[in-house]
């Protein structure tokens, strides 16, 4: 078996496809903003906060959830987002990712002086000069290697409480007699009318909305509307599903949702997580979906390091679910999650997943081409195509360059 190194793995055209633009940033942008808009941590060094809060594992999901606290913090400006975004896309570019999907909340940076729709503008305007300044080297311009892009997830939230955010704090107050469940729609199908108003009167690239937050006691059901506006308006559809909760979420997100692909989906195969009383054969039941989503190509957005880190049922990575996606032939798609709270990068992710599953070089490739095929490209169907034949060409000489036998990618 050919052996697939790191350094080849770095060299190689990459994709993230489920990368929190909260929870990825620089630490020493984290301390500069925070001394700047007044935001306490832990402490004012590096080594400090990767001891105290930013670990290699973590007690339980609450745990791995603390840093948000401090990043979400200090981005509450225009001019913050636009440079963490900036910086975002300069470290994945460093690492050969050619193409990544940035996905944030705008709802939680929202206040008397950010609107959701500025704050996506400004997330644009970052990606967007790191873009630009990219794809004007030499051997991009001259078509030597392939350019780079990227395009926009909003994230709508399952539940949120007082204390999340201003704004979600102020639609608590004037519906406070609501329902809540109704006022987590409301704040969803708000998010997704500023997303398509970004898109189409600014030029931002949104290309999908998301749902992301506890699964448990907050049913995909509960945003119908949001996800059917979107559906309506040519929005994609990416579901956090499945990562603390069992098959029949993933399964509702799909159905209910319209999901195109699940964030996570680490339950899909668990029948002990089926809890409805009229699934008698949970077996099957599980069996069907899995049929279902592979039938229908449904990619599956693997977060290897994140689930080992906030999965107390997970204490070796040979226990992800990743391997049964494999063997059933699944479309799926190696992410990051988080870059700094998992202290994490996409070739450490896609070595991890090598060494793990015994990965070889065929398979390898149809995992990354993946990506890229199944991302939400902001272009026409044409242009994605000939983006991604311009990403095989560029892996399958960058794999002739490492002496590495090459096989044609899946369709």
């Amino acid at each position: 078996m050919t052996e697939i190194t790191k350094e080849f793995i770095k060299a190689l055209p990459k994709t993230d496809l489920h990368l929190h633009l909260d929870g990825s940033l620089r630490l020493n942008t984290l301390i500069e903003l925070a001394k700047e808009y007044n935001v306490q941590l832990p402490s004012y060094t590096e080594e400090g906060l990767m001891d105290l809060v930013f670990k290699e594992r973590y007690e339980s999901l609450p745990d791995y959830l603390r840093g948000f606290q401090y990043t979400v913090g200090v981005l509450k400006s225009e001019s913050a987002l636009e440079r963490v975004a900036y910086e975002l896309a300069l470290d994945n570019q460093a690492e050969g990712v050619r193409y990544f999907e940035v996905r944030f909340a705008p709802q939680l940076h929202e206040h008397k002086y950010l609107s959701s729709i500025n704050a996506m503008k400004a997330v644009h305007r970052g990606l967007n000069r790191a873009k630009e300044e990219f794809n004007s080297r030499p051997e991009v311009r001259d078509g030597l290697e392939p350019p780079f892009n990227y395009g926009i997830i909003v994230c709508a939230m399952r539940m949120f409480d007082y204390g999340f955010s201003e704004y979600f704090d102020r639609i608590l107050d004037v519906h406070r007699y609501s329902k809540r469940k109704w006022i987590f729609s409301l704040a969803s199908q708000e998010l997704v009318r500023a997303a398509i108003k970004a898109r189409d009167e600014y030029g931002v690239p949104v290309v999908a909305v998301d749902l992301a937050g506890a699964e448990a006691g907050y049913p995909p059901a509960d945003h119908r509307e949001a996800f059917q506006m979107a559906h309506e308006h040519f929005l994609k559809k990416t579901v956090h599903a499945g990562e603390a909760y069992g098959p029949e979420s993933i399964f509702q997100a799909i159905t209910e949702l319209h999901a195109d692909r699940i964030g996570h989906g680490f339950y899909l195969f668990d029948e002990n997580m089926v809890t409805d009383p009229v699934i008698t054969d949970k077996s099957q039941y599980v069996d069907d979906l899995v049929q279902y989503i592979a039938d229908r190509r449904i990619t599956i957005e693997i977060c290897l390091t994140s689930n080992l880190q906030t999965n107390p049922k997970l204490t070796d990575l040979s226990q992800h679910s990743f391997q049964k996606m494999l063997d059933a032939k699944l479309s799926t798609t190696i992410c990051t999650d988080n870059r700094l709270v998992s202290r994490t990068t996409v070739t450490d992710e896609v070595e991890k997943a090598v060494k793990t599953f015994d990965i070889d070089i065929k398979t390898l490739k149809n995992i990354l081409i993946y990506g890229f095929k199944r991302s939400f490209y902001p272009g026409r169907y044409t242009e994605k195509r000939r983006y991604v034949r311009s990403i095989i060409d560029y892996y399958e000489k960058l794999a002739r360059q490492y002496g590495i036998m090459d096989t044609p990618a899946e369709s």
